[in-house]
């Protein structure tokens, strides 16, 4: 059998990163940015009050420290307003939060640092110089870097990209991932199953995993095993598509019928890999820009569980992400576990956090059964089992891969 690693370098060195298109900046986040951006204006653009009070100068309030100073106030400057205001000394503006700083103002005094009166008012605290003041440029200078190349584009980055003034950001796009099940013995969701029929569980699944790692997801649905029709829709989803992944169409007949409509597009490797479960597997190139094509097994447990070890890195890795790998920590096992020999284990468990001392403990969930979906759905983390390894005591220590998160 070929190793995980073996598989998984195979399956990462088709990873193709789609050309950047740029995007409104309400659409750029959970991308990576694929252009320096540089500011073209400072910000703050001007010198403003950072709260409600007087602008002022500092050395006129000095004396406030050891008795209270009265300042004639001579107007009010609200937030927005772009009338010019002068400051002559001896004398306070009321201003509010983000108000244009009047010349000659080199400080605010914070309305509860007086009485708050609207024509004289009386200072109780000195301020020195700049306080509550936000500068010129304090936060980027004209010429800056605001978000730089590679940068992960989140609220932060959203937020700063339009205090520059942009409305568009040049990103690497989301790959796009057609989901397909092949299968006579399913049925959608919205219909009662016949004898021997089973809903179609692995479109819907794998389409939300594909979503959860970044993806902008197709899922087409299912297909009958129908050589000519099977041809056609997965050709055309090569052509709309920088991955596609078809649950079903490995293993026993139907897998040679799946891999004989796909000759004409590219030879598709079928192998057996040293994981357990979803040992049965393939991969390949297809169509004219060798699209990379997953054939995942019909069941939905050993489905998700390759997608997660195999399908999800090349994703992230499509996305540009430098490490597509989820994160993984050693853990502490409450229970007893078994894995199949020769094989590596990717085994459902309960990553939890000792209170006391920080340490993570792990409770493997369920059996080693492959068919177990709901186990799969309490699970918070994979176990990861080395294939020399069958028995692991409780106390033990083991590797665990996080999944998504839980509310």
């Amino acid at each position: 059998m070929r190793s995980v690693e073996e598989q998984l370098a195979r399956v990462i060195a088709a990873a193709v990163r789609p050309a950047p298109v740029r995007v409104a900046i309400s659409e750029s986040q959970g991308l990576l940015c694929a252009e320096e951006v540089v500011a073209e204006r400072a910000l703050p653009g001007f010198d403003q009050a950072a709260v409600d009070g007087y602008a002022v100068r500092s050395v006129d309030v000095q004396a406030a420290g050891s008795e209270p100073v009265q300042l004639p106030v001579v107007g009010e400057i609200p937030a927005g307003s772009r009338q010019p205001r002068r400051l002559q000394p001896g004398q306070a503006v009321r201003v509010a939060t983000g108000a244009p700083l009047p010349t000659l103002a080199d400080a605010v005094v914070p309305l509860g640092h007086t009485d708050g009166h609207a024509a004289k008012v009386t200072v109780h605290r000195p301020v020195p110089s700049a306080a509550f003041v936000r500068r010129t440029g304090e936060d980027v200078q004209t010429g800056d870097v605001a978000v730089r190349r590679g940068a992960s584009i989140g609220a932060a980055q959203v937020g700063l990209l339009a205090a520059v003034g942009r409305n568009k950001v040049l990103v690497h796009p989301r790959p796009r991932v057609s989901v397909i099940s092949v299968g006579e013995e399913l049925v959608d969701v919205d219909r009662t199953p016949g004898q021997g029929q089973v809903y179609d569980v692995n479109s819907y699944a794998l389409a939300a995993a594909a979503r959860d790692a970044g993806a902008e997801v197709s899922r087409v649905g299912i297909l009958s095993v129908d050589p000519r029709k099977l041809r056609e829709v997965v050709e055309g989803r090569l052509l709309l598509s920088e991955i596609v992944v078809i649950a079903g169409g490995v293993g026993g007949v139907v897998g040679d019928e799946v891999r004989a409509a796909l000759a004409e597009l590219g030879d598709v490797d079928c192998t057996r890999v040293a994981m357990h479960p979803g040992s049965v597997q393939g991969f390949g190139r297809l169509g004219p820009d060798a699209v990379p094509t997953f054939l995942l097994p019909a069941n939905p447990m050993s489905a998700l569980v390759v997608f997660e070890v195999l399908v999800r890195p090349l994703i992230r890795a499509a996305l540009g992400k430098r490490n597509p790998y989820r994160r993984a920590v050693g853990a502490r096992l409450l229970s007893p576990l078994t894995s199949t020999k020769g094989r590596r284990g990717f085994l459902r468990g309960q990553l939890l956090r000792d209170a006391d001392n920080g340490e993570y403990l792990v409770q493997p969930l369920g059996t080693s059964g492959s068919h177990l979906l709901a186990s799969l759905a309490e699970a918070n983390c994979l176990i990861m089992v080395d294939e020399d390894v069958t028995d692991v005591a409780a106390g033990e220590e083991v590797l665990v891969s996080f999944l998504a998160q839980k509310s």
